[in-house]
């Protein structure tokens, strides 16, 4: 699951727990500094990435950057990576890109200028792609263009480079002073072969019987290669503990098939929460839906509960020894904001071809 280490630093800003770092690190980069201002999601990336600066910072404010540089101690940043919030540019489109509201994504172009990094990558949401008729990413791409970066973008599946899941998420990647195009990664995986949910959580316990606790033992062998990857050699199990659902929501959830939804419940049951995405199980046999930071709409293939933060993890490659902390609104809002480790890793393996060049 890991690579040999090359010598790239990287600076990951608006980091969160650190799925992205976490794939690159699996790649063989070295992870040099996470900034964010999230303090709960800050606490887990610190905690499993150890030997890494953290940096607790808002990104629009100047003297973040002297933390930054007194963090970095001298260290050349080979490559920055980040996710920044682009809530902004649905309120003031590509005409007022400089609009206060979108200072965090300035901050990303600020802070790339001013580390001027052989390469940076910046994800988001699909949406961004068609957003204002696709002139709030030409305007990005213009933005980076001006600074020496040849930039590339596409939308990427998570499920094409073997995570469980459809999480799809609009890519950026920048090479510094290059006449050469990045090219993304091929897919690994195909519909036909994709990690499906059992695939990925079933050794897990059932929890059928009690909630568990955040600390408890696997009480089976790994059933196939990803759990073995997942696993690796981690042999206590963290963050298995289940919601404690009354009673009418474990009966209702029980009416509804693997991969079903509030469709299929008799009618007159669970007609509270008919939307779209309410009571509904993943389907054993394919990819979960994209996580999300609720966890409260999608329900376990086989058992009558809302996933674990550790089954949601599995679901986004976050292997076995990378422990969440915080209570458990925010383990679900750090799994749900985070990159699928192995999306950035796949990212992060194609883009070393280019540093070595």
């Amino acid at each position: 699951m890991y690579n040999n280490s090359n010598d790239y630093n990287v600076l990951d800003l608006f980091c969160g727990c650190g799925g992205l770092s976490k794939g690159f690190e699996m790649a063989g980069y070295n992870i040099v500094l996470g900034v964010d201002f999230n303090e709960p999601a800050l606490k887990t990336y610190a905690y499993n990435h150890k030997g890494c600066g953290v940096l607790f910072g808002d990104l629009s404010a100047d003297e973040t950057f002297d933390k930054i540089d007194e963090l970095l101690e001298g260290k050349k940043i080979d490559v920055i990576i980040g996710g920044p919030p682009c809530q902004g540019f649905s309120l003031t489109g590509p005409r007022n890109f400089d609009d206060e509201r979108n200072k965090l994504y300035l901050a990303m172009i600020e802070t790339v200028s001013r580390y001027s990094p052989k390469a940076f990558m910046i994800e988001n949401v699909p949406g961004m792609a068609t957003l204002y008729k696709g002139e709030v990413k030409d305007e990005i791409i213009r933005r980076f263009t001006k600074i020496g970066y040849n930039v590339s973008c596409k939308i990427l599946c998570a499920a094409d480079y073997g995570v469980p899941q459809i999480r799809k998420r609009l890519v950026f990647i920048g090479l510094k002073d290059s006449h050469t195009s990045f090219v993304f990664p091929e897919p690994t995986h195909t519909p036909e072969t994709y990690i499906t949910c059992e695939q990925a959580i079933s050794d897990l316990p059932s929890l059928e019987d009690n909630i568990g606790s955040d600390v408890s033992e696997y009480i089976m062998e790994p059933l196939n290669e990803f759990q073995r990857m997942m696993r690796g050699d981690c042999n206590i199990l963290h963050n298995h503990k289940a919601v404690d659902h009354k009673q009418f929501v474990k009966d209702t959830i029980a009416l509804v098939p693997d991969g079903g939804n509030w469709k299929d419940l008799p009618k007159g049951v669970g007609e509270s929460r008919n939307f779209n995405m309410a009571w509904t199980r993943y389907r054993s046999d394919k990819p979960s839906r994209t996580i999300d930071t609720g966890h409260r709409n999608n329900f376990h293939y086989k058992w009558n509960r809302c996933p674990t933060v550790r089954e949601s993890a599995r679901l986004q490659t976050f292997p076995d020894d990378f422990i969440f902390l915080g209570n458990k609104g925010q383990q679900d809002k750090q799994v749900g904001n985070a990159v699928p480790c192995f999306m950035a890793k796949a990212i992060a393996l194609q883009l070393q071809e280019y540093l070595d060049r």
